[in-house]
């Protein structure tokens, strides 16, 4: 899909804040976080499976995604439902993830047209990404340690990754101009 919009890009977002939230609700053992986590986990599942069916054009590293997220959706909706089997949906889940990185890992990341956009806005939101995701790993090891302070680092990585992920949401888009700086004159 790198060609066209990615369709339900927003609500998709959303739900990952959602289970987000839930993620971090379930840390500080906040009530109803089985609900906002079984929400978001059902919600990310039925939005990317009618994002996939909605596609025209279908790859075999669409249906690997397909299968890693809904797998992981219905992983996330068993655990919290305390239902039986969870571990079938994390080896098939952890199956698709090896098979996706193999095959994309992370040039998912990358932009579209493979070319860097290094404004300051840019910058600063691929630092706050990375600071996020440095203090849930750091946070997440210091709660195995039982070290002091150490949910609330976990908290903060997971506060800035879903404001990573929900940036887009909040800014309107600029409609970006025609460049016609690199065109080749002929003479």
């Amino acid at each position: 899909m790198s060609t066209n919009k990615k369709i339900l890009k927003i609500p998709l977002r959303i739900s990952l804040a959602i289970l987000l939230s839930g993620i971090m609700g379930k840390l500080f053992e906040w009530p109803y976080t089985s609900k906002i986590l079984l929400s978001g986990f059902a919600t990310l599942g039925i939005l990317y499976t009618i994002r996939f069916f909605v596609k025209s054009e279908k790859h075999f590293l669409d249906y690997i995604k397909l299968v890693l997220v809904s797998f992981w959706s219905l992983y996330g909706v068993f655990t919290v439902l305390k239902f039986p089997y969870t571990l079938f949906f994390l080896t098939m889940t952890s199956i698709a993830f090896v098979l996706w990185f193999i095959m994309e890992g992370t040039a998912y990341f990358l932009d579209e047209d493979r070319r860097a956009q290094n404004t300051l806005y840019h910058i600063l939101w691929n630092c706050a990404l990375v600071l996020g995701t440095l203090s849930v790993i750091s946070g997440s090891l210091l709660k195995i340690l039982n070290w002091d302070y150490s949910l609330h680092l976990l908290s903060l990585g997971i506060t800035m990754i879903a404001a990573y992920i929900l940036k887009d949401v909040f800014v309107p888009e600029t409609p970006k101009e025609d460049e016609h700086n690199h065109e080749e004159y002929q003479l």
